[in-house]
């Protein structure tokens, strides 16, 4: 049988079958996937191959496959540095919910994040929130970072959770898909979820970027089902999740603005720093790569534990 893990709880998982089955399941024997040295081999969103056993008045699977991965994402266990921990996987969709003010997101936490989430080759979708709330300076602002995200690839779209305000424009990107959602304590995701799916009270706590090992709980993740036709996987406690074994030389790969230019520039292995007849550089200097992105990319090389929280809003 084939089957969705919507649970893990110690050493059994939660598995729904196509036809909406759901049994506990453990594992048999261990697995190896992709070299990855994991705390947990099976994650909730893995599809899992499974057969049923009767030893009890309660039947129960045994798991003997795990299909493959399009994705995942990784948090380094606490105490076992050469091990991680996977979130989650096969995600369609990342929300990043962006607001202006009350509080700031800064653009050096929105590039980090989509840093983060192209490296996991997951799809992320920018919502700017509590756009009701805006004056007329911080809407200038608003524009201007969709005008940037939204010309380097990102959907973008401005919402009122509170209100309502493009729930359906969510809903829709939602359908069909499994979705995560990230942003700072205190931009509006429970009040976004509620509008989502009221009555659905997750557990979760706001998910942030963190490019370094940060503190996590030990709270594991589960996979819903929303009433429209969506899925969404809740990750309840997690600060953040980050990348393992991630090489500095490899940051400006996960620009799309930079990327598309790599072979533009005189050195193939040109960092965009100080080499010469760099075009990322040039183009910076011509307005026609935002600043706020340049400098993000330079602060992200220089110290990877450098706040999220810095108002660049500046540079824009």
């Amino acid at each position: 049988m084939r089957g969705l893990v919507y649970k893990s709880t110690g050493s059994w998982y939660s598995v729904k079958t196509l036809n909406n089955k759901q049994f506990d399941c453990r594992i048999k024997g261990k697995f190896r996937l992709d070299g990855i040295k994991s705390t947990n081999p099976i994650a909730v969103g893995d599809y899992v191959d499974f057969e049923l056993e009767s030893n009890s008045d309660v039947e129960t699977g045994v798991i003997h496959n795990i299909r493959e991965r399009k994705n995942y994402v990784l948090r380094k266990s606490v105490n076992l540095s050469k091990q991680t921990h996977i979130l989650a996987s096969n995600i369609d969709v990342v929300f990043l919910i962006v607001t202006i003010s009350g509080p700031t997101t800064s653009t050096n936490f929105i590039d980090r994040f989509l840093l983060t989430s192209n490296a996991y080759s997951i799809n992320t979708v920018l919502l700017f929130n509590k756009v009701d709330l805006l004056n007329t300076d911080e809407k200038k602002i608003l524009k201007k970072l969709i005008k940037i995200y939204s010309e380097i690839g990102y959907t973008c779209h401005e919402i009122s959770a509170k209100d309502g305000f493009n729930i359906d424009k969510v809903q829709l990107i939602m359908k069909d898909k499994v979705s995560m959602f990230g942003g700072h304590s205190g931009v509006g995701k429970s009040t976004l979820i509620n509008s989502l799916q009221p009555n659905l009270n997750l557990r979760t706590k706001d998910i942030s970027v963190q490019h370094a090992q940060g503190q996590h709980t030990t709270t594991n993740a589960e996979l819903y089902d929303l009433d429209f036709g969506a899925k969404i996987i809740d990750t309840p406690g997690i600060r953040g999740f980050g990348i393992v074994d991630f090489e500095k030389s490899d940051v400006k790969n996960y620009f799309p603005e930079f990327y598309k230019l790599i072979n533009q520039c005189k050195f193939n292995d040109c960092m965009h720093i100080n080499e010469p007849k760099c075009i990322i550089k040039k183009l910076v200097d011509e307005g026609k790569i935002a600043l706020s992105r340049y400098e993000n990319y330079l602060q992200i090389l220089e110290d990877e534990k450098s706040s999220y929280r810095v108002d660049n809003f500046d540079a824009l």
